[in-house]
């Protein structure tokens, strides 16, 4: 596993300890072999061989370790976003590879394993920190993109630039939000090709 994220997750102790990423992926590999929902922390202290008390040096409840876990997973997946937007050279083509990278990263990190489904699960009901912060970023990259297509005179420039993107994030959104994302599998195979194509149309000046 990469490097813990700590931004945006609450946490205790030092920011960087060697001890906080040991829990962490411990927790992982307890949350994949027996779900997030039916383990304490109790439960991790003795599979992890810690105290409870020590695990509260670092975390305040167990839901700050899933989200710490969370949050790892989601800058998995926009990590690979951006790589693949990143491989564009002009903005249509980006918002393309935007489409069809958030929908293959999120069914592979989401449904590969079903334990862990469950962390992102409860991030997406109870709007954990760490997925807010992912959204926001998603949004962000989204408002780059269609900035550029402005300046290159790819996308039309009169509705105004927030609407634009909340109007297109809403329509990425079904494959970015897991709880939404399971009612989707059907169409996950044409969906980035005919959804990009639909809002590119849309966006033409």
């Amino acid at each position: 596993m990469s490097k813990t994220v700590t931004n945006s997750v609450s946490a205790r102790g030092p920011a960087d300890h060697e001890v906080r990423d040991q829990i962490v992926v411990a927790a992982t590999e307890h949350f994949s072999r027996y779900g997030y929902e039916k383990t304490t922390v109790s439960d991790l202290a003795k599979a992890i061989g810690f105290s409870k008390a020590y695990i509260y040096k670092f975390f305040e409840s167990k839901q700050a370790i899933g989200e710490m876990i969370c949050a790892n997973c989601l800058r998995q997946i926009e990590s690979e976003v951006r790589a693949a937007v990143d491989e564009a050279d002009r903005p249509p083509e980006k918002l393309r590879r935007m489409f069809k990278a958030i929908v293959a990263a999120s069914l592979r990190l989401f449904f590969q394993d079903r334990k862990l489904y469950e962390i992102a699960a409860s991030a997406a009901t109870e709007r954990w920190q760490a997925a807010l912060a992912y959204e926001e970023r998603i949004r962000k990259l989204l408002q780059d993109i269609l900035q550029e297509g402005r300046q290159t005179g790819d996308f039309e420039r009169k509705t105004p630039l927030d609407e634009t993107v909340m109007a297109i994030y809403l329509v990425m959104r079904p494959y970015l939000n897991p709880l939404l994302l399971q009612h989707s599998f059907d169409y996950t195979d044409e969906a980035p090709a005919q959804l990009s194509g639909l809002v590119l149309r849309s966006l033409s000046p």
